[in-house]
């Protein structure tokens, strides 16, 4: 089987569509247009093709015609399709001009899994087993991986998948076209923080009249810095970061609330309780201390991101076939984003695997990263995302069949 070959004669094909796709970002689980778009790419291949009903996601069950077992192996490949509510700067042809942006790549996911089904229908003769395709909405904080799971994704195919991969490119950090992964934790937990600080507003020039619920807020923010300085592992991290602070109207007036919102983000299953009581404690102690009433919100968001260890080294030896050796890397610590391919990966062995996707001639040390509104990505990786996609699937099928070469 030629795979690379076959994905690079299609390649003209996913760069137009990976375009289209990046022209018309849609945010959230309600992607009307990217989903016709992944409907229309699909039209024509032997799949059974089904969509959501709170979501607009897209599922796609491939069956093998190799297939002899009465429940054959079923492999799980997914892609995310929504963009983020950012305003693009790239200055590139195909940029969105509608406020949103694929700053995050998934308009490449979309791209190659598209081309790893094409791939797969014209290799179908050679598949014990059967293969679902998971197009996900709302992977950017909207659970659009759990909304899929309770709409029976993971059965699409008559019982539960075996084996699940999912891939992500990186703008920045990451040589373009190599593949990196790791066994266990591969991404972080992610929680949110929402903090309301309550004193008695006043005039600004009167502070001692009022309880100024500014200043209690600022000592909050850093109190829990030091707090994850002084209380958590550095081996076992933990990330506090406030991306959200409101308070007042005026420069003369005390008003009577503060508000911040944080992202948290754990590397281990042991801190979770830790984390939780650590942030109360301090909120509570520094709001004691200025006289103040705090309402603390800390919930969970997506769980840690852990690879099957088998599926790891199963994946990096397919990557290293298809592509040469050097093409894979082995992480030596989790990245501190967060996936809700967790929650696929809770339910189902598999890894979750990165692409180095950073534009040609740029550095990866110092290239925009995912999410900034000037980060772009190359399209040169787009077959080999394709390719790899499809050998997951193919030799983890070839394998469950005793047929692996």
């Amino acid at each position: 089987m030629h795979l690379t070959d076959d994905a690079r004669g299609m390649r003209d094909d996913l760069v137009g569509l990976r375009r289209r796709l990046h022209r018309n970002p849609e945010v959230g689980v309600d992607l009307p247009r990217t989903q016709e778009q992944v409907l229309d790419a699909l039209r024509g291949l032997p799949l059974e093709i089904t969509t959501g009903s709170s979501t607009t996601s897209v599922t796609a069950v491939l069956r093998g015609q190799a297939r002899s077992a009465p429940e054959p192996t079923t492999v799980l490949l997914r892609a995310d399709m929504d963009a983020l509510p950012v305003e693009e700067q790239t200055g590139a042809d195909f940029a969105a001009r509608n406020g949103a942006m694929h700053a995050c790549g998934h308009d490449l996911h979309t791209t190659a899994l598209i081309g790893a089904a094409r791939l797969l229908s014209q290799h179908r003769d050679r598949l014990g087993g059967d293969v679902v395709l998971m197009f996900q909405p709302g992977e950017e904080g909207w659970n659009g991986a759990g909304k899929m799971i309770d709409e029976g994704v993971l059965d699409a195919a008559g019982r539960r998948a075996d084996h699940a991969y999912g891939m992500h490119v990186f703008s920045n950090q990451v040589p373009s076209g190599l593949f990196v992964s790791k066994p266990g934790p591969m991404l972080s937990a992610s929680h949110g923080l929402d903090v309301t600080v309550r004193g008695a507003g006043g005039h600004g020039s009167a502070p001692h009249s009022a309880k100024d619920p500014v200043v209690a807020a600022a000592e909050m923010i850093t109190s829990l810095q030091t707090m994850v300085t002084r209380h958590f592992d550095i081996f076992d991290p933990v990330v506090i970061t406030v991306g959200v602070l409101r308070a007042g109207s005026r420069r003369n007036v005390i008003p009577d609330t503060a508000t911040f919102e944080a992202t948290v983000r754990r590397f281990s299953a042991e801190s979770e309780d830790r984390l939780d009581a650590a942030i109360r404690r301090v909120l509570h102690g520094v709001a004691l201390a200025h006289g103040v009433e705090v309402d603390i919100d800390f919930h969970a968001e997506y769980p840690l991101t852990v690879n099957n260890p088998d599926e790891v080294a199963f994946s990096r030896q397919v990557i290293q076939e298809v592509l040469g050796e050097q093409r894979y890397h082995e992480l030596d610590r989790p990245h501190s984003g967060s996936e809700d391919f967790s929650r696929v990966l809770g339910a189902v062995p598999g890894a979750f695997i990165g692409l180095g996707a950073c534009m040609p001639g740029a550095e990866p040390a110092t290239a925009p990263m995912n999410h900034s509104p000037r980060a772009q990505f190359s399209e040169h990786v787009l077959t080999d995302a394709a390719a790899v996609y499809a050998a997951l699937a193919i030799e983890r099928l070839a394998v469950a069949t005793g047929a692996s070469s």
